[in-house]
């Protein structure tokens, strides 16, 4: 598990998953939110820029990544 400590209210969804590394590129993040890979909270998550806050799990190709 990756834990993410956010250091303003919220993280679009794709910039996360940049930012720690599951994807190479911003272009690379958006094609697997459309591919329906990316589940948010337990949900298949269709939104590139779902604005994620603390407490949000996200999961991605056996990753989960946890928002403090």
């Amino acid at each position: 598990m990756i834990e993410f400590k956010l250091k303003s209210d919220y993280i679009e969804l794709i910039k996360l998953l940049k930012t720690v590394g599951i994807s190479e590129t911003g272009g690379h993040a958006k094609l697997m939110v459309e591919d329906g890979i990316v589940h948010v909270n337990g949900k298949k998550e269709s939104r590139k820029r779902a604005k994620l806050r603390k407490g949000d799990s996200v999961e991605v190709m056996g990753q989960e990544i946890k928002i403090l």
